[in-house]
């Protein structure tokens, strides 16, 4: 669902989406933050180094203005089949993962959540705009603006250099 307003959205801030539990979360909220968008999957073979690099980046940058939205997804290999809770679970649990886990989306297709159409739309992947596999990543600087997109083989830890850059941090 995008905002109120009857213009098409212009920033991943116009939108809102569910979180795990079902409740909207208008994104306006994380106005001034930079972000990192994920389609995340429970029993891939990226999970154990995508999960553990995702949690390292948030907790160096989480003081700094950076934010992880993790959105689970099961159209690559049915690799995320458990529900919101046990999902939220095993991220929180085995990963220690802090940041906002969302409701469970569609990211290609006609179902594919707004949020991902917009995303998708503003940066247009390697081979077209669809949502390759798991772990597919959307940099998004303190507007809501995507500034860049990363494959699911690219490490979170190799996208740090950018993510300092939006944020401002030198050290």
């Amino acid at each position: 669902m995008a905002a109120a307003t009857s213009s098409s959205p212009k920033s991943v801030h116009d939108f809102t989406v569910k979180d795990a539990k079902g409740n909207e979360v208008d994104l306006s909220i994380y106005k001034g933050k930079v972000l990192l968008i994920v389609n995340v999957a429970s029993q891939c073979g990226l999970t154990n180094s995508n999960y553990t690099e995702l949690a390292q980046l948030y907790h160096k940058y989480k003081d700094h203005g950076f934010e992880i939205l993790a959105f689970p997804c099961n159209q690559f290999g049915n690799q995320e089949p458990g529900s919101n809770e046990e999902i939220v679970q095993f991220a929180c649990t085995r990963f220690k993962a802090e940041y906002p886990i969302f409701d469970k989306v569609d990211v290609n297709g006609d179902k594919a959540a707004p949020i991902y159409k917009f995303l998708k739309s503003s940066k247009g992947g390697l081979f077209g705009s669809g949502i390759k596999w798991n772990f597919s990543k959307f940099l998004v600087d303190k507007d809501g603006n995507v500034v860049d997109r990363y494959a699911p083989t690219t490490s979170p830890l190799s996208i740090e250099k950018d993510l300092k850059k939006l944020l401002g941090v030198t050290a």
